[in-house]
């Protein structure tokens, strides 16, 4: 397995049109673990579902490393799985707990980075997209009827990204009690991180915005800081609009 250093940088911001930012963030390049939350619920309960899931994902990802019998590490998606449904079920919990959080939830795109291999934990319309020598490719798919009709060549980008739509999905984590393993739950997928190459995950307030034409052209600006391209990227999206709250990893 190829060995190579990871350049990682963020960032975040509320938009132009939206009050609070329900989007939440995490990295640990130590781990390998990149993670991009945007809550659902409005206001209080997106924001805590964001932060519920947070936590409980940077808790188990590395809980899962640490527990295992000698001999026998956790494989890569089997920590993906269990950390999105510690997240998820820790969600269903507190919203059950407190009426004032009912049907708070979350969608979000977690990665593990193992040399060049990389594993992706998936549940809703965030995105993950691969960048690298003048190409983009979004390896994640989006959980909704517009993703969908996208995906399947029925609609255009852009179409797809000024459809009334575009925000419904129909998988999510934390409305219901799920297990790690539900196929129709967590989408898992595989894909390589060559040397030299780009990884973004991002919120739907980034890809609503900008198309992947674009955010190729943004990415390939990068000069050694990570975190000014997911500026760069964030800035963008502003520019487009800013209707929605922006992520970028």
């Amino acid at each position: 397995m190829t060995e190579h250093s990871l350049d990682c940088g963020a960032a975040t911001d509320t938009g132009l049109v939206r009050e609070h930012n329900e989007d939440r963030y995490w990295t640990d390049p130590a781990l390998g673990a990149f993670l991009v939350v945007d809550g659902v619920g409005g206001q209080a309960a997106g924001e805590r579902a964001a932060e519920i899931a947070v936590a409980a994902i940077r808790e188990t990802v590395g809980h899962a490393l640490a527990c295992q019998p000698a001999g026998t590490p956790a494989t890569p998606e089997a920590r993906v799985r269990a950390s999105v449904a510690a997240a998820n079920n820790r969600i269903y919990a507190e919203a059950r707990e407190n009426p004032e959080l009912a049907g708070m939830a979350c969608v979000l795109t977690l990665a593990l980075v193992e040399g060049e291999r990389v594993t992706v934990g998936h549940v809703g319309d965030s995105r993950l997209y691969l960048i690298g020598s003048g190409t983009i490719r979004k390896v994640t798919s989006d959980h909704s009827p517009v993703g969908e009709a996208e995906d399947a060549g029925e609609i255009g980008e852009e179409e797809a990204m000024a459809h009334p739509r575009r925000n419904e999905v129909f998988r999510d984590v934390g409305s219901l009690p799920r297990p790690a393993d539900e196929p129709e739950f967590i989408e898992v997928c595989h894909c390589e991180l060559p040397n030299g190459a780009a990884m973004l995950l991002c919120s739907d307030g980034l890809s609503d915005h900008l198309t992947s034409h674009r955010i190729r052209e943004i990415a390939e600006r990068y000069a050694g800081d990570a975190a000014q391209t997911a500026r760069n990227l964030v800035d963008a999206a502003n520019q487009a609009g800013g209707r929605d709250n922006i992520t970028a990893v």
